[in-house]
């Protein structure tokens, strides 16, 4: 991280490293507290319920950074400091009910979904205008800017385009919001390094800090 930044002529500390640990054990995540890592992203749901007892005394930010289905949102959004997939206007509707139920102000990033991926989510750029006008009316929602999860390449360098696309988008949607988007959630543990020459503030960073992951808790 402090290489690529130093490249792009950034300063690491301004880069937000959320470690990934979907299908790892409680205890995994608090080994990696214990170094220092204080952002956890899970891509599920019932999954981190039946994780979260167990590491609740630690003082760290909770990110679902995976699909999230409308009828999951409350819970979610109980669940959750932050929800970065946000990807209808109907599922932030959702959660900005919760967050109003429950009087809090639920932070949220928008998925954009890139490359055409079908086995892939997110807002398609072209309803991105229309999905951010609608989130703007919802009070308790505080949109803090955009997450992609581009095309996978052998090669790191071809996905630089799809993180500047990002950025851009991230820039001009923050303008006509007239809202200071001030995160850029883009990078896992193949392709940070060109996210964060692109303009990251976080990466998502799962085998590089884990190892490799079984499909079992």
């Amino acid at each position: 991280m402090a290489r690529s930044a130093s490249r792009a002529g950034r300063a690491a500390e301004a880069i937000t490293l959320v470690a990934v640990s979907k299908t790892f054990p409680p205890e995994a995540i608090r080994d990696a507290y214990e170094l220092g890592v204080r952002h956890f992203g899970e891509n599920r749901v019932q999954e981190w319920e039946s994780k979260r007892a167990t590491v609740t005394g630690l003082d760290a930010t909770w990110h679902l950074i995976g699909h999230l289905q409308s009828n999951k949102a409350r819970r979610a959004a109980n669940l959750f400091s932050r929800v970065d997939s946000v990807d209808s206007i109907a599922l932030a509707q959702k959660l900005d009910a919760t967050a109003a139920a429950e009087g809090n102000r639920l932070k949220v990033l928008i998925e954009v979904h890139q490359g055409g991926e079908e086995t892939k989510s997110g807002v398609p750029e072209a309803d991105l205008p229309a999905l951010t006008k609608g989130m703007a009316h919802l009070r308790n929602l505080e949109l803090l800017g955009l997450m992609t999860i581009p095309p996978y390449f052998e090669e790191p360098e071809r996905v630089r385009p799809y993180f500047r696309r990002l950025r851009e988008l991230r820039d001009k949607t923050g303008a006509q919001l007239g809202l200071p988007l001030t995160v850029l959630s883009m990078g896992m543990s193949h392709d940070f390094e060109i996210a964060i020459e692109e303009g990251a503030t976080e990466i998502r960073v799962g085998t590089g800090i884990f190892g490799q992951r079984s499909n079992k808790l």
